[in-house]
């Protein structure tokens, strides 16, 4: 996430900016859905492994590149410590509110509703499962706020892949119903990156610093699951997100008090 960045340029500019990784990531799961179907099971797992493997590093790489932003020479003196401060207050919150646990128990909660006796329904149940897996993890709210507070599809284009990739599989084990969850995609990654683009104006750099700095710690523990080193409740560190410009603030006062 570039610290301080802005749109600028004619509004339907700036709205197709906003909405560019959202449709990229369309793009790939429709792309990957109709390859799904078309090749089935035929796929080895152990290239689909693989190939998450290779984003889990990548997805690393990233999130220690955003993490350290906070570290730099010109970010105000205090909000290293605010960006811990955010972190643990917001995990506190987080496992408080059991965001984690709630986000399975509404995966499972759908697949019930969805059944019939003993037989899901098909469709639904593709569109259900695929929708779930592509926007509740931490990368849909990371990526989205990057691009709607400055542009950048670097996180959307990452979980692009990645949602392609697992499309390929729900195609071939669920069949078309994983051709809806691209609305899903794209209504709730593009009304959270519109939110951001509408309140970038009123962010400083150190605050979108600070949001950045957050993000690549919880995109290091993504990173750790995707690579099965350590299954992070990560979802339960989302909160960090919305307490970092608040402890911004704080720590801004406290230095102007001390001025």
């Amino acid at each position: 996430m570039v610290a301080g960045a802005r749109f600028s340029g004619p509004p339907l500019q700036n709205v197709a900016m906003f909405l560019a990784g959202t449709l990229l990531n369309v793009a790939t799961v429709l792309i990957g859905t109709t390859l799904g179907l078309l090749v089935g099971a035929r796929m080895p797992s152990r290239i689909q492994n693989a190939l998450t493997a290779a984003l889990g590093l990548f997805v690393l790489a990233i999130g220690t590149s955003m993490a350290i932003q906070i570290f730099g020479a010109s970010v105000p003196a205090g909000d290293s410590l605010a960006v811990l401060a955010a972190l643990l207050g917001g995990v506190v919150v987080g496992e408080l509110l059991h965001l984690q646990d709630g986000l399975e128990a509404l995966g499972a909660w759908f697949q019930a509703r969805l059944s019939r006796g003993s037989e899901p329904s098909r469709v639904a149940a593709g569109f259900v499962t695929a929708s779930l897996v592509f926007c509740v993890g931490p990368l849909t709210v990371l990526g989205s706020l990057q691009n709607g507070l400055s542009g950048d599809i670097t996180l959307l284009s990452t979980k692009s892949l990645l949602d392609g990739v697992s499309s390929i599989a729900f195609a071939a084990a669920l069949g078309p119903g994983v051709y809806l969850s691209a609305i899903t995609v794209l209504v709730i990654q593009g009304s959270i990156a519109g939110l951001a683009f509408l309140l970038s104006g009123v962010m400083d750099a150190p605050t979108v610093t600070a949001i950045s700095s957050v993000g690549g710690l919880i995109l290091l523990g993504v990173g750790l699951r995707m690579l099965e080193l350590k299954a992070l409740p990560v979802a339960n560190f989302l909160p960090a997100l919305l307490l970092a410009p608040i402890f911004v603030r704080v720590a801004d006062a406290v230095r102007g008090a001390l001025a």
